[in-house]
């Protein structure tokens, strides 16, 4: 058997058309996992029009216009969950090359109108008009596709320094170096992470990986403070200076305080009358503590620590070694997130510009983390015909999940 680039395949991986087959439906946890997301789209509408409508009335003169693209945004979000689910994911494994390529080239094209002056400030959105998406959400599915599909093919040799971990540093290094100069530090360093803990789970040699990290932790340290908004945000982080880059944190904590246990109830929130900037976006999770309280607060992290479970449990029983990966990246992906942006209202992280997901407003990010959960559920709906007879598949596991 050969792989779409005419290459003969590995041992141990075997073509996808003959690993799995359909199972026909999907299975509990794969049910469970969309019921989470349209619980926490549905709390998004409700909280981005809460939250959004006083910013609405001053931006757009009308305190429906978050609340309107929200819905629109969370519908076809929901269709993409349904289209995708019916699609055989492994399209992601022969279209894999084709889609980081196309990402590293949009990458590019950011920089290059940036440095020619048709970009000004951040680098991060490509299109036209209200075609527009923001390049890193495509580039970090891009590289969960294409790493997982490297992963699977490399099982023989995947300890190897030159055949295997250097390539695949090349492309992670490449990409996240492209996000970061847009500039977009957090986002780059999710995707990075997301990266390592592929190449983790997929057998990677651990010394590699932790000589690298032990190299890019300075020079992450370095670019970090490079930028005087950056290093503000760094100092200001243990300051208690409420002036300048903290002020967000400090409206913040004061929403979750204003909070307490039970919450003001739906629409009461104080932080929302133009007190908390971006308080439909990066800082939504504040709204939720103050309208719903530590117990409504809380109720989202079980919800995000429920989307944890649900995806590492498919992966866990995805039919193959490229589905497992691909499972593993779309959920830690999210996930880290979901938490890095929970723990910036909380005062716990530095302030960064990561939405909350399928709850922030915002359509590209919505759309594309639908596109993979559409994904996992299509991974959750096939099966390895071994498992029908009882014989386990012939793959190659990496480390265990």
């Amino acid at each position: 058997m050969v792989t779409s680039d005419n290459t003969p395949e590995p041992a141990g991986v075997s073509a996808p058309n003959e690993l799995s087959l359909p199972s026909g439906r999907e299975g509990v946890v794969g049910k469970l996992l969309v019921l989470i997301v349209a619980i926490l789209m549905s709390i998004g509408i409700v909280v981005v029009y809460s939250s959004g409508a006083g910013w609405a009335v001053t931006k757009y003169s009308s305190s429906e216009y978050f609340l309107w693209r929200q819905i629109i945004f969370s519908l076809l979000g929901i269709g993409t969950v349904l289209v995708v689910a019916q699609l055989d994911y492994h399209v992601f494994w022969k279209t894999s090359k084709i889609i980081l390529f196309a990402s590293i080239l949009l990458l590019m094209l950011l920089f290059a109108l940036k440095v020619v002056g048709l970009i000004s400030g951040a680098a991060r959105w490509i299109g036209f008009g209200p075609l527009k998406f923001q390049v890193s959400d495509f580039a970090k599915y891009a590289v969960i596709f294409h790493f997982s599909r490297l992963i699977s093919e490399k099982q023989g040799y995947i300890k190897d320094l030159y055949n295997s971990y250097y390539p695949m540093l090349l492309l992670l290094m490449v990409v996240v170096t492209l996000v970061a100069i847009e500039p977009n530090f957090s986002t780059a360093s999710l995707i990075a992470l997301t990266g390592f803990t592929l190449m983790f789970i997929g057998g990677v040699s651990i010394r590699h990986l932790m000589a690298t990290v032990l190299l890019l932790i300075p020079l992450a340290g370095v670019f970090a403070i490079a930028a005087p908004y950056r290093l503000a945000r760094l100092l200001s982080f243990t300051s208690g200076n409420e002036k300048g880059a903290t002020y967000q944190v400090t409206q913040a904590l004061i929403g979750l305080g204003n909070g307490g246990l039970f919450g003001l109830g739906i629409g009461a929130s104080k932080q929302r009358e133009l007190y908390l900037p971006l308080s439909y976006n990066d800082f939504v999770f504040v709204i939720i503590g103050e309208e719903y309280g530590f117990l409504g607060a809380l109720a989202v992290i079980a919800l995000f620590s429920g989307f944890l479970v649900c995806g590492l449990l498919i992966a866990k029983h995805a039919p193959d070694n490229f589905g497992k990966y691909v499972a593993t990246g779309i959920t830690m992906a999210i996930s880290l997130f979901a938490f890095v942006n929970i723990a910036v209202a909380c005062h716990l992280l530095p302030t960064t510009g990561v939405a909350l997901p399928f709850i922030s407003y915002g359509g590209t990010a919505l759309l594309f983390n639908s596109l993979g959960v559409g994904i996992l559920m299509s991974i959750s709906r096939y099966k390895s015909p071994g498992l029908d007879k009882g014989i386990r598949p012939n793959v190659t596991e990496g480390r265990s999940l």
